[in-house]
């Protein structure tokens, strides 16, 4: 199977800056902020450069499904034109119920060295609009109630309500200790709070590279098997999902 050059490409979760280990099976890795223009570029970029396959992975871990099919419409033009056979779009990083296992066990860490009764565990992502972050709120109870944990609140940073304010209500309510666990891919605490323990990162980098290196490998076996490039699947990623975010628009692509 060819080398291929990889393009991370991140959302509100933060995905496009995680720290991973070297794609060492791989080729160079490349990362755009964002969709859209941002991504477009970078995969021109990418093609001009390198002459083997380019495998664009959405940097998600379920909670935005509008990144993926952001991704797809943005690589639909590229597809049919200069990157023809080449450019294939993975499958998302991770889904929501990957995203419960991982936070499970970074709740049993977490609570396992304490005394359960009196830790409050509160689950951090950025706050970004009302669909994806109702999913935080989902995702909060199934890992409370998979992980038998007496006690876990989400905090939304930059929204409501927010780490400062759960912590305080979780203190009025006799909490002693606090354990805080990011469910995107944020590194460390913005503002770190004497008493509060730091749960993050959610997953290492060599983690982060496996999981790569899985959906990279998936993606150019559908490709060289199927000649599928993984736009079709990836259209329909936000199909019924609530769009909280900007509109699409088809000169968002054009004006790269």
């Amino acid at each position: 199977m060819p080398q291929a050059a990889v393009v991370m490409v991140g959302g509100h979760e933060g995905g496009a800056t995680v720290d991973v280990e070297p794609l060492v099976e791989h080729g160079p890795l490349f990362r755009a902020a964002s969709a859209r223009q941002a991504l477009e570029e970078v995969v021109y970029q990418v093609l001009e450069s390198t002459d083997g396959p380019v495998c664009v992975v959405p940097m998600t871990l379920g909670r935005d499904p509008v990144l993926v099919a952001d991704a797809a419409r943005t690589l639909m033009p590229v597809v049919e034109g200069a990157g023809a056979g080449r450019v294939v779009l993975t499958e998302p990083f991770a889904d929501a119920t990957l995203l419960v296992g991982w936070l499970r066990v970074a709740v049993a860490q977490a609570v396992d060295p304490l005394n359960a009764a009196d830790v409050a565990v509160v689950l951090t992502a950025k706050a970004f609009n009302r669909f994806d972050d109702a999913e935080l709120f989902r995702i909060a109870h199934l890992v409370k109630v998979q992980a038998d944990v007496p006690w876990l609140e989400v905090a939304l940073r930059g929204g409501d309500p927010d780490l400062p304010d759960v912590l305080d209500r979780c203190k009025q309510l006799g909490a002693r200790e606090f354990a805080v666990i990011p469910a995107d891919f944020r590194t460390a605490t913005e503002t770190p709070m004497p008493g509060v323990i730091d749960g993050g990162p959610l997953m290492s980098p060599s983690a982060i590279s496996g999981m790569l290196a899985t959906r990279i490998a998936a993606a150019l076996l559908k490709l060289n098997r199927d000649e599928d490039n993984g736009i079709a699947s990836g259209l329909d990623a936000d199909h019924l999902h609530g769009h909280g975010g900007e509109p699409w628009h088809e000169s968002d692509a054009e004006a790269g």
